[in-house]
């Protein structure tokens, strides 16, 4: 189904995104679950899908990560089964992602789903990522502190949580309720009554992440081999000390393998369009030909993208799913970017110029677009 999302965009970006959190009630009016706990509990036994459950009890935390082959033993209170990446995997779930595509598609992160029973949650900690929490079915209490400095802690290897804190925000979530928390505030929920959330995060990478990555892109493609040089030098009274030219010339040597447009548009757009999680490609079998998708198109039929698959426009070079899509007609590679969904009306006289539709019929043949059956 097709979810109506009831917010004021441009007064909701101005006022709390990466602001202050913010409780937006019956954001989704009269709320249907994507999803049913059996369906979810299925998801976290396939190995290709991220999942964990964490539980407390006695004053003590667990948590393990899947897949889980079974559910035995769990008890009716204190735990919480969560799933990453469901878009990528569960399409009704998916469509909950559909209207946050307001906010740049290369922040999205993915859909988190968690099912959990009274007692159950993960206890309070701090995402470093902009998070919409979603109340499904049943009935979650959150407590969201300020954005301070404090105490983290693992009481156990797998989690990591936050001294006690004062609430800002104090909060029960009915269905269709939506908290939106900034990176760095403090929260916890606490489940009244056996609850689903939908966790729809916006991440973005830091400096670590950034340099680490470009670093493996500037040694697979030989960049940087230029020595450092230094043809002015002169004879120095004293020979133990590093000069703030020379920190000058040496920052520069890094910089300038940066700032160079093609380098850093390639690597970028690589790094970007790689999805953290894994995704559900099936290659179209049999393959289809060029004049059979050209045809579907034009008889009305439309393509569907693969759910999670990063398709996206840098700075005029068009990357798909790490790789660089060299095309023939940049105005159609632009539609594949833009919409999720794909006709006739979308790409117009494209479906007229046959080394497009060659190239289109070969992403559909990976399994990155396919026809709605």
């Amino acid at each position: 189904m097709a979810y109506q999302l009831n917010l004021n965009w441009p007064e909701f970006l101005e006022t709390y995104w990466q602001k202050k959190p913010v409780v937006l009630k019956q954001a989704f009016a009269n709320f249907i679950d994507p999803i049913t706990p059996d369906e979810l509990a299925g998801l976290a036994m396939e190995p290709e899908v991220d999942s964990r459950l964490v539980s407390h009890s006695n004053g003590k935390w667990h948590a393990s990560n899947g897949p889980f082959e079974h559910f035995d033993g769990l008890g009716e209170t204190g735990w919480s089964l969560l799933a990453q990446a469901v878009n990528h995997w569960h399409m009704p779930s998916a469509e909950l992602v559909r209207p946050f595509r307001v906010l740049p598609d290369w922040r999205l992160d993915d859909l988190m789903i968690s099912f959990s029973v009274p007692g159950g949650g993960v206890g309070p900690h701090i995402d470093q990522y902009d998070v919409f929490i979603i109340q499904g079915m049943g009935r979650r209490r959150w407590r969201v502190g300020d954005k301070l400095p404090m105490r983290q802690f693992c009481p156990h290897p797998a989690l990591l949580h936050v001294d006690p804190f004062e609430p800002i925000i104090d909060e029960d979530l009915a269905p269709g309720d939506i908290l939106y928390i900034p990176p760095g505030f403090p929260h916890d929920g606490f489940t009244h009554e056996t609850a689903l959330n939908y966790s729809v995060g916006f991440r973005g990478p830091n400096g670590r992440d950034l340099i680490s990555s470009f670093a493996d892109y500037a040694l697979e493609n030989d960049l940087g081999g230029e020595h450092y040089s230094d043809p002015d030098l002169t004879c120095r009274e004293h020979p133990g000390r590093v000069e703030a030219h020379e920190l000058d010339r040496l920052r520069d040597m890094m910089l300038s393998m940066i700032n160079q447009p093609e380098d850093f548009r390639q690597w970028f757009g690589s790094f970007v369009t790689t999805p953290r999680h894994e995704l559900d490609i099936a290659a179209a079998e049999p393959p289809y030909t060029a004049q059979e998708v050209r045809d579907a198109l034009k008889g009305g039929e439309t393509l569907s993208r693969l759910s999670g698959l990063r398709v996206l426009n840098v700075g005029g070079s068009f990357f798909i799913n790490s790789e660089r899509l060299e095309t023939v007609d940049p105005r159609a590679a632009d539609v594949l970017c833009r919409f999720t969904e794909l006709g006739q009306r979308e790409l117009g006289d494209a479906l007229d110029n046959p080394a497009f539709v060659e190239e289109l019929t070969g992403l559909v043949n990976q399994g990155y677009w396919y026809f709605d059956e």
